[in-house]
């Protein structure tokens, strides 16, 4: 490994050198300072020369998101040919223009200056030169301290071996405990910031799901391989995330994902400067489906009490309605009797509706009064 990246070791001991000499002449050559400075410089110059990465990365993230339908229903359609299904993703990707290992290119072409970083320091913590670091620079940088903690110690290191770097184990488990949760909660923050501005929602795909995991994966991660770390390489990390965060956070607010609850906030800040030009068709359907939305009226509920009242008074209206036909058909039927006694008794003839007022009297004889009994009965 260190035949491999020798190379890098010089390249990284340099950078740090020439940082520690720029900042000597504002502080302390030995103090922590000066020290951290430069690493923080470091970790500055390499992510301005990762920036081109990092757009990639963002348009890669978009387009495997736009892709995820897509790429579901391949996976549906060819569920029991595995070799098929790998050939149309290829397909999907090649012709929409999107590499999967886009998203991955800042923190592979940053992973050869971090173990360069670590081996520069752990060379420090063990009295060794390393690639421009002399032993003049060595002694300093051994002197150099963070809040108390020297820059090549760490957490899991015995109290003798912190004491040789002229600390307490107190001093360094505290500092190191600090960064690592500023570390998590930076890492937290940046993935959480992507999950819930930066991503069309009205689009439910795994690439969610999986970004939604990520967002506490990571912190766990940080926090285990964090106690293993020099306070240096602390510094390194600590910084690289901040200005991941920083980074996101202005390309989020300046070019968020359509859809997404960022782009919905950056219309509207363009639309109260007035930049935001509308046409007039957006605007006409804007204004037919506010006015529609105001016109329209919901029906009232009503009790159960008012209910049942409506049906009782439509009931007694109905029925007393029923009562005075009846009683308007009997009268018309009595006086249709009474029409065709006249007629007997003047030995007329009944008129046409006689002989129907007749076959009712008789009915209503029959029904309603009773023949009188033959003498021979009493």
């Amino acid at each position: 490994m260190d035949t491999i990246l020798s190379p890098l070791y010089y390249a990284v001991s340099w950078i740090i050198v020439q940082f520690h000499s720029f900042y000597s002449l504002i502080f302390n050559a030995n103090s922590g300072a000066a020290w951290g400075l430069s690493i923080v410089s470091l970790v500055v110059l390499i992510r301005i020369c990762l920036i081109p990465l990092f757009v990639k990365q963002i348009k890669s993230t978009r387009n495997m998101q736009a892709l995820q339908p897509k790429m579901k229903a391949i996976q549906e359609r060819y569920k029991s040919d595995k070799q098929r299904q790998s050939e149309e993703m290829m397909k999907l990707y090649k012709e929409s223009g999107t590499n999967p290992l886009s998203s991955c290119l800042p923190i592979l072409a940053q992973s050869p200056f971090f173990i360069s970083l670590y081996q520069v320091l752990s060379h420090i913590a063990q009295n060794k030169t390393v690639g421009f670091i002399d032993p003049t620079l060595l002694a300093s940088a051994q002197k150099a301290h963070i809040f108390g903690a020297p820059l090549a110690a760490k957490f899991m290191d015995s109290a003798a071996k912190i004491q040789s770097l002229g600390a307490s184990v107190t001093d360094v488990r505290v500092v190191t405990v600090i960064m690592i949760v500023l570390m998590s909660a930076s890492q937290f923050y940046t993935q959480r910031q992507l999950m819930t501005k930066n991503v069309d929602l009205t689009v439910k795909t795994p690439f969610m799901q999986q970004q939604k995991m990520l967002m506490y994966v990571f912190p766990v991660m940080f926090a285990v391989f964090g106690i293993n770390f020099p306070v240096g390489v602390l510094v390194y990390w600590l910084t690289t995330n901040v200005w991941t965060m920083g980074q996101q956070m202005f390309v989020i607010r300046r070019n968020p994902t359509p859809g997404s609850k960022a782009y919905t906030e950056r219309q509207e800040r363009l639309r109260a400067q007035g930049k935001l030009v509308e046409s007039p068709v957006e605007i006409a359907a804007k204004e037919a489906a506010e006015e529609a939305r105001q016109n329209r009226q919901q029906p009232k509920r009503q009790t159960k009490a008012k209910r049942q009242g409506g049906a009782s008074v439509g009931t007694g209206t109905g029925t007393a309605t029923g009562t005075a036909q009846n009683r308007t058909r009997a009268s018309s039927s009595a006086g249709s009797s009474e029409a065709s006694q006249d007629a007997k008794e003047k030995g007329g003839t009944p008129a046409k509706g006689g002989a129907s007022g007749s076959r009712n009297t008789k009915s209503g004889q029959r029904k309603g009064q009773q023949r009188p009994k033959h003498p021979s009965k009493k």
